[in-house]
């Protein structure tokens, strides 16, 4: 393997010695001991940026299932670059912030890192996959983790509660978004995203693109939350804050984002896409920023802030798609928008990382998050709300802090929709600037609001469940890192312009961007987008100052009419028809169950074979029948029949094994000695646990009254199953097959592969090897505890 394959391996094998670190060297915190992971590998990805910036990649492929071009093939290019980086970046800071605050007596931290280091890998392996169907098993692996991580506090109702909905919501998509990638597959014959990317011109005519596209977006939109598969976010709340600040920030919302970008060039053909992704995403926007405003706990204003957040990175996306439509353009001005996507999603990732772990930081110090609460803890918190106020400007787009220069591109992005004339965008897209406008305006209000509620007014020390105080400086170190790099990146952008932002653009837009050149400055002259910036602030900060005159609207609409009543509601229904159906069905009678499987049987096989015209009679290869045959055959139809009307247990399985012994001797007859002898054992095991389980049975008693009355319904499923079988056994032989038998796979290659002349041992031992294997070892458990339970009755028995 590769060493980009070890980078990914690198979590999931630490994951396994985190337990026995844990258990090792209890009074050391664990975290230090994983922090170096995380470090090991941003060095390592940080290495690579040179080769990126360049415009060059790294290909590295395993085999995995190379009958099915399933290939462990790991890429990195600019935009699997970002994202590792921030993976790994994020995830070194969160682990270090993690251990000051997570107690080592309190918590169960070998849990808590190894779902940490589990989803870690999981995420490398989505952003680096280069093949659909591995990408999509990280993919799920991290809806797996994510849950564990969720559902962390465990005891807590409320964090069972949010880890269900979110691996509900988010593994719903994730199925939905597998169909879409095996459709892709099939259209574009191959699994591979780069391939797939080349000849995406071609795929744009195939009449299964559209749906293809629709299954994807939608595992896309609810991993990173779009509306209306929003509601799994602010619940995801329940989580510790380090899951929160790096779940919420940085990776697992994120995914949708990356794979959205990285599917771009493959649908931004479609004027279906352009629509769907930008206008989602300006919807999730809008909702989210409007719903902030109305929490009252500081990490559900940051939840629905992400929501937000994420709606405006997908509704550039979005519109950036259609630079593939104005090729002919010199300076395109959609590509900016693709441009502001990736600068914004590395600003959302420090200022929102470094806000939610000052919400962690006032939660641990004053045990409490409610901002009624709250206030005036700039007094005694002086560090937390230095950066709180860095991160909170930085949100809201006010300069000098990175988030006002992408947010700038934003608005200039959305103003130039109406320039785009292509699939009704000019008169449906004249709302885009308008709902970002209104958008901003909210994000600049809850924005305001975690920081004037937290941190100014008067201390409410005898609301506080503790003694408010400065946080200790191994807790603020993770946050001031984030704070200074919302600095750094607002003060002197251009420092990613060259080395991050074109490689990643470059990526999404490869046909684009030969001659791109990314350079992001403070002033751009008066310009629509500087006016709808002192908007923003003016009107901002006056329904801030109005916020008690207004804030009444939220309860216009009662609690019972929303989503997340809808979600809940869907629920108890699906259990209750469930239940239902279930007592229906679940009878407790085995002889029920049975008839259900044969009525399935007759009709899936029966309505195929017919279906596909695959029934034909053709004897010309079968063997003659001789005389032996005929009365082995006659002796088997004989004892069948006369097990129906036998009259004691015991009669009844010895005739049933008189059928298996005969059938043996049909092996014989057809030279198959391994196959009979099989036979004879399984037979013979069979009659003795019948008579073992007989046994105990009691007698059957006067025959008569326990004689059941002739069913039609139960002669009708038999006669029709022997028919299906029969029809089957017939068709088996006949020349006209739709592929060609498997038998001659083995014929040929029985000898030459596996150096064995029986047919019949080749298959078991070599070519169905494992299988064998573990056919045998179920028998052999059933057989101790058959064992077992002889032992155990005949004990009590003794007593």
């Amino acid at each position: 393997m590769s060493l980009l394959h070890w980078a990914v391996l690198a979590p999931f094998l630490a994951a396994l010695l985190v337990p026995f670190l844990y258990k090792l060297v209890r009074r050391i915190h664990t975290g230090w001991f994983v922090l170096f992971i995380p470090i090991i590998l941003f060095t390592y990805f940080f290495t690579l940026i040179d080769t990126t910036r360049k415009g060059s990649t790294i290909i590295e492929s395993v085999p995995w299932i190379p009958s099915l071009h399933i290939n462990v093939s790991l890429y990195v290019d600019g935009l699997s670059l970002l994202f590792a980086l921030l993976i790994t970046g994020i995830g070194a800071l969160v682990i270090l912030y993690s251990i000051f605050y997570l107690s080592n007596k309190k918590e169960s931290l070998h849990n808590f890192y190894v779902y940490l280091l589990l989803f870690m890998g999981a995420m490398l392996g989505v952003v680096l996959s280069d093949n659909l169907i591995v990408l999509y098993t990280f993919w799920e692996l991290t809806s797996l983790s994510s849950f564990l991580l969720i559902g962390y506090w465990h005891h807590r109702e409320r964090s069972r509660y949010g880890a269900q909905k979110s691996l509900l919501i988010t593994v719903f998509g994730g199925l939905a978004m597998f169909g879409g990638f095996v459709l892709l597959s099939y259209i574009g014959s191959t699994f591979s995203i780069r391939e797939l990317i080349m000849d995406s011109g071609q795929l744009f005519e195939h009449p299964l693109f559209i749906p293809t596209m629709l299954l994807i977006l939608l595992g896309a939109f609810t991993k990173s939350a779009q509306f209306p598969f929003h509601i799994w976010l602010p619940d995801a709340m329940e989580a510790p804050t380090p899951v929160s600040a790096y779940l919420h920030s940085a990776t697992m919302v994120k995914a949708g984002i990356y794979l959205v970008a990285r599917l771009s060039p493959v649908f931004a053909f479609s004027g279906t896409w352009l629509w769907l992704v930008s206008l989602f995403g300006i919807i999730t926007l809008l909702w989210g920023s409007f719903f902030a405003v109305k929490q009252t706990d500081l990490k559900g204003i940051l939840a629905y802030s992400t929501i937000s957040q994420l709606g405006l990175i997908m509704s550039l996306l979005g519109v950036g798609a259609a630079a593939l439509h104005y090729e002919e353009l010199d300076d395109n001005l959609y590509l900016a928008a693709t441009v502001a996507a990736v600068f914004h999603l590395i600003n959302h990732a420090t200022f929102k990382g470094s806000l939610f772990m000052v919400a962690g930081i006032v939660d641990h110090e004053t045990g409490t998050r409610d901002i009624r609460k709250l206030g005036g803890l700039m007094q005694v918190m002086p560090i937390t709300f230095t950066v709180a106020v860095i991160g909170t400007f930085s949100m809201a787009g006010v300069p000098p802090f990175n988030g006002f220069l992408s947010k700038e591109m934003f608005l200039a992005s959305m103003v130039h929709v109406l320039e785009l004339d292509i699939v009704n965008f000019t008169t449906w897209g004249a709302l885009f600037p308008v709902i970002a406008w209104i958008a901003s305006v909210f994000t600049f209000i809850y924005s305001m609001i975690i920081l004037f509620k937290t941190f100014t007014g008067s201390l409410q020390s005898e609301k506080l469940p503790k003694q408010p105080h400065e946080a200790p400086i191994g807790m603020l170190i993770s946050p001031i890192i984030l704070a200074s790099l919302v600095i750094v990146f607002g003060l002197f952008p251009n420092l990613l312009s060259t080395s991050i932002i074109e490689p990643a653009t470059a990526a999404i837009q490869p046909t684009l961007t030969n001659d791109l050149h990314v350079h992001i400055g403070f002033w751009h002259g008066f310009k629509p987008e500087f006016w709808m910036t002192v908007g923003i602030i003016v009107f901002g900060t006056m329904l801030f100052i109005t916020l008690k005159r207004w804030w009444r609207i939220y309860s216009i609409v009662p609690e019972q009419i929303s989503l997340n009543n809808l979600y809940d509601q869907s629920l108890n229904m699906i259990e209750v028809i469930s239940l239902k159906l279930t007592k229906i069905f679940m009878t407790g009678y085995i002889r029920n169950y049975l008839i259900y499987i044969f009525i399935f049987f007759i009709a899936a096989l029966l309505s195929t074979l017919f279906q596909k015209n695959a029934f034909t009679i053709d004897l010309d290869h079968v063997a003659p029948i001789g005389l032996y045959e005929v009365i082995l055959a006659v002796i088997i139809a004989s004892v069948s029949i006369v097990i129906l009307f036998a009259k004691s247990r015991l009669t009844s399985i010895i005739l049933l094994g008189a059928v298996g012994y005969t059938v043996s001797l049909f092996f014989v007859l057809f030279r198959a000695p391994d196959l009979a002898l099989t036979q004879l054992i399984i037979e013979t095991i069979s009659v003795a646990l019948f008579l073992l389980c007989f046994y105990r049975l009691p007698k059957l008693g006067n025959r008569k009254e326990e004689r059941m009355a002739f069913r039609w319904n139960n002669a009708l499923i038999s006669i029709g199953v022997g028919i299906t079988v029969t029809l089957i056994a017939i068709s088996a032989f006949s020349s006209n097959k739709p592929f060609p038998p498997i038998s001659s796979y083995y014929i040929e290659n029985a000898y030459k592969e596996a150096g064995g002349k029986n047919i019949v041992n080749v298959i078991l031992v070599d070519f169905r090897g494992l299988d064998t294997m573990f056919e045998i070892t179920v028998l052999g458990i059933a057989a101790l505890g058959i064992f077992g339970m002889i032992k155990l009755r005949t004990g009590r028995k003794s007593e």
